[in-house]
């Protein structure tokens, strides 16, 4: 990871987004990695997620989407969220395969925008499959819109359920919650694994 990551404003239909770059050394991939609703990019599942990628030869863009930018820590709505994704992707976009990824709902972003940004892959790091006590309230839709290969990485105790396999998505659970704090080297592994394929 490089020790001074390059960070930029861009302009989104909904407000700047920041992006924080982390390159790798001769880069095959860029990853594009969204942060949760309430959380930044420092969420440690994403630094390690970070990490594994940049290690693996694979490029790393950090969003932080217009809200975050702007202040707030109540998420906007999944449209506008979107939106300022794929201003970003036509942003960043030069030409090297796009890996699109995030945690909670950056992963719902990701798996949202795949098709339309063109993505090889979807990293899914605590997917929210549904809130806690409301298990019918599921997004399991969202993480089967992909149609290129999906990896979710989630803890066995994360309230908010943990997917089932499904053609063209593994799914790997590591011990701990939501937060993916408890298991470093499990999720760096299992990124590590998965990133080797493209």
């Amino acid at each position: 990871m490089t020790p001074d990551p390059g960070t930029a404003e861009v302009d989104t239909p909904h407000g700047p987004a920041r992006i924080t770059r982390h390159d790798a050394a001769g880069p095959r991939a860029v990853l594009l990695l969204g942060h949760g609703a309430g959380g930044g990019i420092a969420a440690p599942d994403l630094v390690a997620a970070t990490a594994a990628a940049t290690a693996s030869g694979v490029s790393v863009v950090l969003v932080e989407q217009p809200y975050r930018v702007a202040g707030r820590r109540a998420p906007a709505p999944a449209g506008q969220l979107d939106t300022a994704w794929l201003a970003v992707v036509e942003h960043v976009r030069d030409g090297l395969p796009l890996l699109f990824g995030g945690r909670s709902s950056g992963a719902r972003v990701a798996c949202r925008t795949a098709g339309a940004g063109g993505a090889v892959g979807v990293l899914c790091l605590a997917f929210p499959v549904a809130p806690p006590r409301t298990p019918e309230k599921h997004r399991l839709a969202e993480l089967a819109a992909p149609t290129v290969p999906v990896l979710v990485v989630q803890g066995g105790r994360d309230p908010f359920g943990v997917p089932d396999p499904a053609p063209g998505r593994e799914v790997v659970v590591l011990r701990g919650d939501h937060g993916l704090k408890s298991d470093r080297p499990g999720l760096v592994a299992a990124v590590t694994t998965w990133l080797a394929r493209f």
